[in-house]
């Protein structure tokens, strides 16, 4: 036993122990049971609330009617209440199983907090003209990218649509057009640094919110790259005191065509033919067929996005991840787009001075089906039957002239890979920064921030042989292409924020940084690819030609540097003050012009907080701003400065070939800034418990030093060189107003909200004191975009007076145009319809704007968003000469019109077979401008938000289920009545038309792009 006895003593020693400690343990993970109710001071509940152990780790958020249930460790006994909007709080245990929480507002929280570029202020606190719209209320738009979402959202923002393919962007312009050459493209920054790719890379899914700088005062501190305004992205982060959630916001959807082509079907076609008689059947055509050939190509496509984030937080940091994909097919087969996006951010307190972080959001997308378009559908005859007698496939078409190769949805299908486009891109965007507390100066911090970004781009597209031609031994061919964008940009940021005596405010920003930007891009071509099953991979392996074309291959280079200086400073919240001073210096500018500098400065008085308005108590707010500035552009391309050769090629004889140049630009040594000086004056207004609140502005902007391409004669032996020449001016009002219809205890609800604005562009100057710039459609004392063209007033009648002086040899039916000649004393014209009586009219609307309203009762809602314009001129080229889609002479597939004939003279288009200029009628482009005007419905949605108990009791915290109607209908539209599409433009003006030489390509039109369709989609949300 004494042997034992030591073992004995050590075993009942560490029993000892271990009893000790089990209870212990017992006692610090005993656990209860807390359920509880949060209301506010009004005794209305409120959701969402976070509750959470102080020194523990368990949180949980309340349900819709501010109830809520915890477990809690005995020996932990403080609760830690927290809200957006209100006062956090901290409530002491006792023996209560269950506890009323009530929390009261802060001010503070409840002011809202607007992003203003390298900071953020309070709303009240903004001078400048700043537009906000949270990521929530921006997905009430289901979309591809964020341009299509916010279209109609903002006032004084233009989201105009350049193409209806899956995944394109819309073109954006803040309060209107500035610059001839170079661009008006607004900047836009991601998470605090300046964005070096496109909108459609932005997975619209993981931003948070937007705010969007329109005047000179707020862009100025963003320099040259503000001047066409700013938009600022910020995506979601973690929050603090949040647990660990996984989210799921996801829909599916159908597409069909919102409204075909409006091509005449067999017999109508047969009826212009004869009424022109110009043509007969060809071989292939027979008066008894009506082939719909838009019914044998389109499709049923399909619509999907799915998104997982998972995110938490403490109060020293937190994190968030997601990764979404995204995919949109057209009703054009083979077309589509998707995309995958990977998102992350982390934010961390090292200590207690130091804060690190960094985002990064990637994507990689594949766009598809770009080779096939309408144009061939369209032009058929629809007299033709595509199918032989046994059934099979035509390969042409025999028409009175031509002999198309024939294609259907079927066809492109069976096609496989022989006939493709495709573009795959991949784009990683990252910030990382570091702050830091700089101890002993309280307010006092400095920040790095570093942003690096790489987007790539390669495409590849094959023909095989035979394939889109008439011959079938047509050789096959191939291209690829690649570009790369490099980007690079580092921020020094002091900042100085402290509050004095309760009443002074001082935030003093002080900044300097340099980035730099390189780009870099390649194409080949070759002919006679040897097998399909090379397709773009191996030009090498071509046995026909294979061509690089210089023109096809770019480099750019360009660099930015930047110093600036803000204070913003307010007074009692009754007056604030804000100045901004930056001086910028572009490498693309020429040596002594490099540097500029530009000032800005608004102030504004919140007149609700005087004395002599506080009895005025349905006023809740009321601000009156003022503020000027100028900010700058150097967006034009790099080397603008230098002189240009460009390459000729030589032959001399049969194998001796050369290469020459040729001086193409003119070097301007004196080429600087083209900057503009913006006035902005806003009133800013709440009642009635800011249930009615609004702004109201007025700018006027000048733009000067214009970048201009400058044209040179034929004999100086070269084509331009670019030069500060020109002045543009933009002014315009504004007009936003929101409002809280109802706020029902018994669970009614209804808001709405409406936008107006409208945009008066003029060309000031041109070069060299001109007056008009025919060649690109400029004028001065007119607006930038407007259409140089004869004007349609009617059709000629039989007996019409001075028919034969204006028109010799003209007919009856023909296109009558304006004449702005002048007349003989008995009335009659001196001369005939000519050059001359072009018009000058503006494709500018006269006013536009958007609305959206929200009811909801209970756990259902209903919303509704719509954008509208009034005037304006909308070009189709369906109907326009450059179309030939309307050419009225029985040749090939028309448009439907209502055509001139002996026994319809109030028609409103010419006499099938008349005077013709070309293969169309003479004037034939005046056939295709129509009044802009229409209002269309965005979405509809209804939805319904889940609250039960079982959906608690298996952890989930929100569950919505809903259904959305995207372009329902169009209302108020002159082009709809007469087509039945949609009267949005869906191209550039050099774009999807058989002549794209007609129009300017900055003028958007109506052409043969994809169609645009009604999608319908259910979707669910759902946190966990």
């Amino acid at each position: 036993m004494t042997l034992f006895k030591p073992i004995r003593d050590i075993l009942l020693r560490y029993t000892s122990l271990m009893l000790l400690f089990i209870g212990i343990s017992a006692e610090a993970y005993a656990q209860r049971a807390i359920t509880g109710r949060i209301i506010d001071d009004q005794k209305q509940p409120v959701a969402s609330a976070t509750v959470s152990v102080k020194n523990g780790d368990v949180s949980v958020q309340s349900d819709l009617n501010g109830n809520f249930s915890i477990t809690v460790p005995t020996a932990l006994r403080t609760l830690v209440v927290t809200s957006l909007g209100y006062a956090s709080q901290e409530l002491q245990l006792g023996n209560q199983s269950f506890i009323t929480i009530t929390l009261t507002e802060d001010a503070a929280e409840l002011s809202e907090v607007v992003v203003v570029g390298y900071g953020t202020q309070r709303k009240e606190s903004v001078t400048g003209s700043v537009a906000s719209i949270s990521g929530d209320n921006m997905r009430d738009v289901p979309s591809a990218n964020i341009s299509q979402a916010l279209q109609g959202r903002v006032s004084g923002v233009e989201m105009t649509q350049t193409s209806s393919q899956p995944g394109a962007a819309m073109q954006i312009r803040i309060r209107g057009t500035r610059s001839l050459n170079a661009t008006n493209d607004p900047l836009i920054v991601l998470d605090g640094i300046p964005f070096a790719g496109t909108i459609g890379d932005i997975n619209p899914n993981d931003v948070k919110s937007i705010d969007i700088l329109k005047d000179a005062s707020a862009t100025a501190i963003y320099g040259s790259r503000g001047a066409n305004g700013v938009i600022l992205v910020t995506t979601n982060k973690g929050q603090g005191q949040q647990k660990a959630q996984i989210s799921y916001n996801g829909y599916q959807g159908l597409k069909n065509v919102f409204g075909r082509y409006p091509m005449m079907n067999g017999t109508e076609f047969k009826a212009l033919r004869e009424a022109a008689g110009l043509y007969s059947n060809g071989v292939d055509e027979s008066d008894d067929v009506d082939t719909d050939w838009q019914d044998l190509f389109y499709r049923t496509a399909k619509l999907s996005s799915h998104d997982v984030g998972v995110s938490s937080g403490t109060d020293r940091g937190s994190y968030n991840f997601g990764i979404g994909y995204y995919n949109d097919q057209a009703v054009i087969p083979t077309q589509e787009y998707s995309r995958l996006a990977l998102r992350g951010s982390v934010d961390q307190q090292v200590g207690e001075y130091v804060r690190i972080g960094f985002t990064t959001n990637n994507n990689y997308n594949v766009t598809q089906g770009t080779q096939v378009g309408m144009y061939g559908i369209l032009n058929f005859s629809p007299l033709t039957d595509p199918y032989n007698a046994d059934g099979s496939w035509k390969r042409t078409i025999r028409l009175p002239l031509d002999e198309p190769w024939v294609y259907s949805r079927d066809i492109l299908n069976d096609l496989d890979d022989k006939w493709l486009s495709e573009t795959r891109g991949y784009a990683t965007y990252n910030a990382l920064y570091g702050e830091v507390k700089i101890p002993g100066i309280e307010g006092l911090k400095y920040r790095a921030n570093i942003g690096l970004n790489y987007r790539q781009s390669n495409g590849g597209a094959y023909t095989g042989e035979g394939i889109n031609s008439t011959n079938p031994t047509t050789e096959s061919t191939a291209s690829v292409s690649n570009s790369h964008t490099y980007h690079w940009v580092i921020e020094n940021l002091l900042t100085y924020d402290r509050t004095f005596a309760d009443k002074h405010q001082l935030n003093v920003v002080a900044l300097y940084s340099a980035e730099q930007n390189k780009f870099h891009s390649s194409r080949m071509s070759a002919r006679d690819i040897p097998s399909d099953a090379f397709q773009f991979y191996n030009l090498g392996h071509a046995a026909g030609e294979i061509t690089v074309n210089p023109a096809d291959q770019q480099y750019r280079l360009s660099g930015l540097m930047s110093w600036m200086g803000r204070a913003m400073y307010s007074y009692d919240d009754r007056y604030m003050l804000s100045a901004t001073f930056r001086a910028d210096a572009s490498s693309r500018l020429a040596p002594g012009h490099k540097w500029h500098s530009y000032p800005a400065v608004s102030a504004g008085w919140n007149i609700k907080n005087e004395s002599f308005l506080s009895d005025v108590h349905y006023l809740d707010r009321l601000k009156l701003r003022v503020g000027y500035g100028q900010t700058s552009n150097q967006s034009i391309d790099p080397y603008a400065t230098l002189g240009l050769l460009n390459t000729r090629p030589y032959n001399f004889g049969n194998d001796n070939y050369a290469t020459g140049y040729y001086l193409s630009q003119l070097s301007n040594p004196d080429l600087g800034w083209e900057f503009s000086s913006t006035w902005n004056y806003g009133l800013d207004f709440g009642f009635l418990n800011d249930r009615l609140s609004g702004t109201v502005e007025y700018y006027i902007q000048d733009t000067k030093n214009v970048l201009l391409s400058v044209g040179l004669p034929g004999t100086s032996g070269v084509d331009s060189y670019t030069a500060n020449i020109g002045q543009t001016q933009n002014k315009g009002f504004e007009f936003s107003l929101n409002g809280l219809i109802l706020d029902n205890p018994d669970g009614w609800s209804w808001e709405a909200g409406f936008n107006l604005y409208v945009n008066r562009n003029k060309l000031v100057a041109l070069a060299s004191g001109r007056q008009r710039d025919e060649a690109n459609w400029w004028f001065v004392g007119h607006t930038i975009n407007v259409i140089y063209d004869y004007e349609k007033i009617g059709l000629w009648q039989e007996g019409d007076q001075y028919r034969d002086i204006l028109e010799p040899g003209g007919n009856a039916g023909m296109i009558k145009v304006k004449y702005d000649g002048d007349y003989n004393a008995d009335g009659s014209p001196v001369r005939q319809i000519g050059p001359d009586d072009r018009q000058i009219m503006s494709v500018d609307p006269n006013f536009q704007g958007g609305f959206n309203t929200r009811v909801a009762y209970k756990g259902f809602d209903l919303s509704m968003v719509g954008f509208f314009k009034n005037g304006g001129k909308l070009i189709s080229t369906l109907y326009s000469s450059s179309g030939y889609l309307n050419m009225l002479n029985g040749r090939r597939g028309n448009i439907k019109t209502d055509y001139w004939t002996p026994d319809n003279t109030d028609a409103s288009a010419p006499k099938p077979g008349g005077i013709a200029s070309g293969d169309n009628p003479k004037y034939g482009s005046t056939l295709g401008y129509f009044d802009a005007s229409f209002l269309k419905i965005r979405t509809i949605s209804l939805g319904y938000n889940f609250d039960s108990e079982w959906i608690k009791n298996v952890g989930i915290q929100r569950l919505r289920l809903y259904f959305t109607a995207q372009n329902p209908f169009v209302m108020f539209s002159p082009y709809h009545t007469e087509s039945g599409m949609d009267p949005e433009t869906n191209s550039y003006g050099d774009e999807n038309a058989a002549v794209t030489s007609e129009y300017r390509r900055r003028l958007l039109t109506l052409g043969t792009n994809t169609p645009a369709t009604r999608n319908y989609m259910i979707g669910l949300n759902l946190t966990f």
